[in-house]
């Protein structure tokens, strides 16, 4: 097992047991021992040779010079090796310290995790999914609820949405099942419609809430609701927020030719979003998060549809009106990202 960390200030003293312990332990010095005793052989071996050796008048020189070799050579082998040997015993003993300081440190590391340590990334994390959360329950709360103390104002009540006729070759037979709850419900108002584009602004504001939750109960602006609160919740992971983007002005004009259908450079000046940081951060995840990028996508489709149903009924200042919104923000940003105005 590694040694916990409170022991390591202890073990690297040289006190203690464990893998530190071990490695501060005084030197041996058996390789140099090994070294002085073969040394000491190979002495006592040539004094045995020469005293053994008879002595010769015409060999005395060559023999003197073999002697030397004979004694010092091996003798410097001898040593060469011990050094040699013991480099490498010292480059083991500082290889196994090292790996010995990198377990105590992991274990440092994994026993503040089982503590309750978290890193500031993982901490902005959990608050974002902690916002996240809420908002999504309190959306749901005002979906719910109906405030009767709360009256649809009476002085525009231009629908929002052109509902397209079907034709009589693509009707489907009908059920005998009586009328649909959705036809008693009156239609969702331009000024409604626009303001749950840019939906609460604080917890408090029921104007707010009320237009959300008539724009919910409508079958065709509650998946543009859906689809943006999505691609605004993933934005909001990276930081990016349609308050602190500042778009270009856009002539209603352009908004209503990209309702006829037109695309590319003859409506980029819809694409006014000029933040560079958010478009780069948005281009990357597009390429990184394919959940992301089919949100994204999802968003469009539906943006561009029912863009095309609210058109008709809008004036030039209805137009402008939306294109502040929130949700027309993310609408520029992601068009931006994905080339709809190139």
């Amino acid at each position: 097992m590694k040694p916990p960390v409170k022991d390591l200030p202890k073990r690297e003293a040289g006190l203690g047991q464990g893998p530190l312990a071990q490695l501060n332990d005084p030197p041996r010095h058996g390789l140099e021992i090994a070294g002085v005793g073969l040394s000491l052989v190979w002495v006592l071996l040539i004094l045995v040779y020469v005293l053994v050796t008879p002595p010769g008048s015409e060999t005395r020189t060559l023999g003197l010079v073999m002697t030397l070799l004979m004694v010092f050579l091996p003798i410097a082998l001898i040593w060469a090796v011990v050094i040699t040997l013991r480099s490498i015993r010292e480059l083991r003993a500082e290889a196994a310290r090292l790996q010995a300081t990198v377990d105590a440190m992991r274990s440092s590391y994994v026993q503040a995790q089982g503590n309750g340590m978290k890193s500031s990334v993982e901490r902005k994390i959990d608050e974002i999914a902690a916002s996240t959360k809420q908002a999504e329950t309190v959306l749901a709360t005002f979906t719910s609820r109906r405030d009767a103390s709360l009256t649809v104002p009476s002085a525009d009540r231009k629908a929002a949405l052109v509902s397209p006729r079907a034709e009589p070759t693509a009707e489907e037979p009908t059920l005998a099942l009586g009328t649909p709850a959705e036809e008693f419900r009156p239609p969702l108002l331009v000024a409604d419609f626009i303001r749950a584009l840019q939906f609460p602004e604080t917890p408090e504001d029921k104007e707010g809430f009320r237009a959300l939750r008539l724009a919910l109960e409508d079958r065709t602006s509650s998946k543009l609701i859906r689809a943006a609160q999505d691609v605004l919740t993933l934005l909001s992971q990276d930081g990016i927020y349609m308050d602190d983007l500042q778009p270009d002005l856009c002539h209603p004009e352009v908004w209503r030719r990209f309702s006829g259908g037109e695309r590319g450079r003859s409506i980029a000046a819809l694409g006014g979003i000029r933040d560079r940081t958010a478009l780069a951060l948005t281009a990357s995840r597009m390429k990184t998060d394919p959940v992301f990028r089919d949100a994204a996508h999802h968003f469009l489709r539906t943006f561009d549809k029912t863009f095309a149903a609210f058109e008709p009924n809008a004036t030039d200042a209805e137009l402008a009106d939306l294109a502040d919104t929130r949700t027309a923000r993310a609408f520029m940003l992601f068009g931006r990202v994905t080339g709809t105005f190139d």
